[in-house]
Parts: C-alpha cells; sequence; structure tokens
C-alpha cells in the first residue's frame, strides 16, 4: 500500500474573520475530496485567520500514479486563486509489505 501526504500552507489574502478563513479552507476542501477523492484535513494555525494549513492523504497501489495525483492536486489548487500557496511537501511511503 502506497500512502501520499501533501502538506500545504497558504496565506489568506483578503480575509478579515476567521467565518471567511472557513470559507476558503471549506471550499478547497469539498473541490479537492470531489474531485480527487482524497482526505483532507485543516492541521495547523486554526486560529490565525490569515493563514490556512491542510494535510491532504492519498491511497494507492501504484507510487507514480499516488505521487502524479497529488502533483496534480496542487496544481489544481493553484488553479483555485483562493488563497496563495506558501510551502507545499509531498511524501510517499510504502506501508505494506514487500513485493516478493
Amino acid at each position: 500500500m502506497i500512502v501520499g501526504c501533501c502538506s500545504m500552507k497558504f496565506l489568506l489574502h483578503g480575509n478579515r474573520s476567521l467565518k471567511d478563513k472557513r470559507r476558503v479552507c471549506k471550499a478547497i476542501k469539498d473541490r479537492l475530496k470531489n474531485k480527487f477523492n482524497v482526505s483532507v484535513a485543516e492541521i495547523g494555525d486554526q486560529d490565525v485567520w490569515q493563514n490556512l494549513h491542510l494535510g491532504i492523504v492519498a491511497v494507492g497501489s501504484d507510487p507514480k500514479y499516488v505521487d502524479g495525483l497529488l502533483n496534480q492536486l496542487v496544481n489544481a489548487v493553484d488553479n483555485m486563486n483562493l488563497a496563495v500557496i506558501t510551502d507545499c511537501q509531498i511524501k510517499t511511503m510504502n506501508l505494506g509489505p514487500e513485493d516478493p
């Protein structure tokens, strides 16, 4: 089993409250879940309305597929123009038994 993890940090321009931040966060999370079938959670900066930190996870059997999916996902988020990506890290790992 291949698990791909993506940590994305954003700067939110034009937000004036945590309510504005939640709106942007929900829009990004919903679009990613619907389009890419991944798990998404807010993992940091929860009380800071100018910043957003999301954790995204995808699981599959092919490391190239999982890595490609996460890279497509990053491009899709960038094209949404809802927030500025300030940091993005992608890691994949094999969490199952090795092939014989």
